[in-house]
């Protein structure tokens, strides 16, 4: 008799799928226009994530409520979320230039507008990756929210318990509590989050802010009240997508009004007919790295160019920073903040015509007769990646005339599968997440170019995922383990290159060798309990490898050995 094989799946075949299941039931979503996150329509979702099980979310399969994660999303989404029934994601349709004020969260730029008690908008411009990253959250706390109803509700005419009863109490009054009043509120709050006293006083702090110290408190009252609502009232909550955000969203619109716009002061400034160098970083390392030694050397003598980096990465550093920002104003840097076309992301314009070099800190660059023009864009998120780029290597519509870019470069921040926080990883191809796709290039750089510079540095194919928020132990080890010999994950890197690809090698709207440049540094280990994006941000530990990225690819642009 024949041995029967063995089809069971492993957990990162189940992980697979259950990406491949909340990608596919999102847009489903999306196109069906509106659902109930913890009625039928919201199932699949919620199933899919609790199989998923992400690292981000920590608990989230467990009784207990998982605050770190909690905290992590409550960072990304506006405040008040907690308190709306009604979740509406529209596209850019006005609300700038109405009464109404923007409400931005702390770690995710998107404009959001409280319409009334219930009712929360938040604009939707960065394209599907957007939509993902609220999706998954809104589904995550949703989730804990009936963690936290069902420790509280004991029966279903609605009575609750006295932690519950103690807990609006403390949450209704409106001044800032007491250490006693606060500490006896946390007391209660652990009751019903499953959680040690210890555990939600270490937490509590970061939930807050200046004008709400007491937020956690209101967060988990809110989160709770409404999940009691959903069983005892009836009252569903219901996320929505606006007609205008549907029928828009894939087309570019935002994406084409951040690039025309870049290219009209390129036209102005006389400077499309020169060399071009696009970079991907944030706003403050390219510059830094050009003129910050120059004009802090007097303040900081004898100290290193990454002790000087490093001051003006710290957070009261406001005044340093104009400092140089003039300087460079004033040797051919152009600032475009992005103010209009809703993409959230902004340039600088780099004449290197007017740059200086004995007072930079390139000295021996060479940069030709014909000077180059750096524009520094600000890092894009998920799928926005290939609309702002495909748009900015497209011809400029006015005179068609084909951009000479001769170089793209993208440095950032990204998940590592071998080290940890800090250290470098070097991508040689993209592979993208959930599909057969995958990008081979040429890179620029390479782990050798920074051998010599204290940081360890890892080279090998990356990983583009759908989402941070989705990623798990299993599927990573196994692009990590297995033949693929993934080194880390990130969320742009193949929208980037499929862009770059197209317009080289197929459309012909820049040079057919233009250079590409990929480093990434790492700002979490998902395969390390405690060192996942849940577990805090990266300090100063960040700035060294940032700015080692950014000199050397500086130090190519410029032609120097």
């Amino acid at each position: 008799m024949k041995e029967m094989k063995n089809t069971s799946r492993s957990r990162a075949q189940e992980s697979s799928a259950a990406i491949e299941k909340m990608y596919i039931t999102m847009r489903h979503l999306f196109n069906r226009g509106f659902y109930k996150p913890m009625g039928i329509s919201g199932d699949t979702l919620r199933e899919a994530l609790l199989a998923l099980r992400p690292e981000i979310y920590g608990n989230i399969g467990e009784e207990k409520v998982e605050l770190n994660g909690l905290l992590y999303v409550i960072e990304r989404l506006p405040v008040g979320i907690e308190e709306c029934r009604f979740i509406n994601l529209t596209s850019d349709e006005g609300y700038s230039k109405s009464h109404f004020q923007a409400i931005v969260p702390p770690k995710r730029k998107r404009n959001c507008y409280r319409i009334d008690e219930e009712q929360m908008n938040v604009e939707i411009t960065r394209g599907r990756s957007d939509i993902y990253d609220i999706l998954t959250h809104l589904t995550f706390i949703f989730i804990e929210s009936h963690k936290i109803r069902n420790r509280v509700l004991l029966d279903d005419a609605g009575e609750v318990s006295r932690d519950w009863q103690k807990l609006e109490i403390a949450v209704s009054q409106k001044k800032k509590l007491t250490q006693i009043e606060k500490e006896k509120a946390v007391s209660h709050a652990a009751n019903i989050l499953g959680r040690t006293f210890i555990e939600v006083l270490d937490i509590y702090d970061a939930f807050g802010s200046e004008l709400s110290p007491d937020r956690f408190l209101h967060v988990i009252y809110w989160l709770g009240k409404l999940a009691i609502e959903e069983i005892v009232d009836d009252n569903k909550r219901t996320i929505t997508f606006s007609p205008i955000l549907r029928e828009r969203l894939g087309h570019h619109i935002h994406g084409e009004i951040w690039a025309t716009n870049i290219k009209e002061v390129l036209k102005e400034k006389k400077l499309l007919d020169r060399p071009i160098h696009v970079i991907s970083a944030n706003m403050h390392s390219v510059m830094n790295s050009i003129f910050a030694t120059t004009v802090l050397k007097t303040k900081f003598k004898d100290k290193s160019d990454f002790f000087i980096y490093e001051e003006l990465s710290k957070s009261g550093a406001n005044e340093l920073r104009d400092k140089v920002e003039e300087f460079a104003k004033q040797h051919g840097m152009i600032s475009l903040p992005d103010a209009a076309s809703g993409t959230n992301i902004d340039v600088q314009i780099f004449d290197t015509a007017k740059i200086d070099w004995a007072k930079s800190s390139f000295p021996t660059a060479k940069t030709g007769d014909k000077k180059p023009v750096i524009i520094v864009m600000d890092y894009a998120f998920g799928e926005q990646a290939y609309e702002t780029i495909d748009e900015l290597l497209k011809p400029f519509k006015k005179n068609n005339s084909l951009l000479n870019v001769e170089s793209v470069s993208i440095m950032g921040k990204a998940g590592i599968l071998e080290g940890g926080k800090g250290d470098i990883m070097i991508p040689s191809a993209h592979i993208n997440e959930g599909t057969a796709d995958n990008y081979f290039f040429h890179n620029e750089l390479s782990a050798e170019m920074f051998a010599s510079d204290g940081i360890p540095v890892f080279e090998g194919p990356m990983v583009t995922v759908l989402g941070t928020s989705l990623q798990n132990k299993d599927l990573l080890k196994f692009f990590h383990e297995s033949t693929w010999g993934v080194i880390g994950l990130e969320m742009e890197g193949s929208y980037y290159q499929k862009a770059i690809q197209s317009a080289s090698k197929i459309r012909k709207s820049i040079p057919h060798d233009v250079k590409v440049r990929y480093a990434y540094y790492a700002s979490d280990n998902p395969l390390e309990t405690g060192s996942t994006l849940a577990s805090g941000g990266l300090g100063t530990t960040g700035v060294k490898p940032t700015y080692l990225i950014t000199i050397k690819i500086l130090e190519q642009i410029f032609n120097v050995k």
